[in-house]
């Protein structure tokens, strides 16, 4: 890597990291009292492909460690957002699904983000952040390949 192309991915990371830390803070104040940035993804994540998953998939598609996950569901069902059951195909393994409550609070949650999702894309240009997202996109694809176990 020479040194423009260095510079240049350095800079990227440092965009994207600090983009991370400052969505993560906006949207975390905003949420609903109790609610965690992490809930919210996971409600979110049931809400929209209205199926059961179990913990482990839950895990693997936040990339995160399944007692992370664990401890996640274990405070949304706590909450009464979720519900968890035994797999009745195998007993050792869950499935999670998001509860009519659930539902109810990430909608609230919705609404609490949205107008600040809403301002930064009338700041930003809608066409500005259109031609972004295949970026944002491909480069999401390419640290989920870095990112999965090995094939060998």
């Amino acid at each position: 890597m020479n040194e423009t192309t260095e510079a240049l991915a350095v800079t990227l990371f440092g965009e994207l990291f600090m983009a991370d830390q400052l969505a993560r803070n906006v949207l975390s104040r905003a949420l609903p009292k109790g609610m965690e940035l992490s809930h919210f993804s996971v409600l979110n994540h049931l809400a929209h492909i209205q199926e059961e998953r179990s913990p482990a998939q839950l895990a693997q598609a936040f990339h995160v460690t399944r007692g992370a996950m664990t401890n996640t569901l274990s405070k949304l069902e706590l909450a009464g957002y979720i519900h968890i059951r035994p797999d009745w195909d195998d007993a050792r393994r869950k499935q999670v699904h998001i509860s009519p409550s659930g539902v109810r609070a990430r909608d609230v949650a919705i609404d609490a983000v949205l107008p600040i999702i809403q301002e930064m894309l009338d700041d930003l240009g809608v066409d500005e952040v259109r031609s972004a997202l295949p970026i944002l996109r491909a480069l999401r694809r390419k640290l989920a390949e870095e990112g999965a176990p090995s094939k060998t």
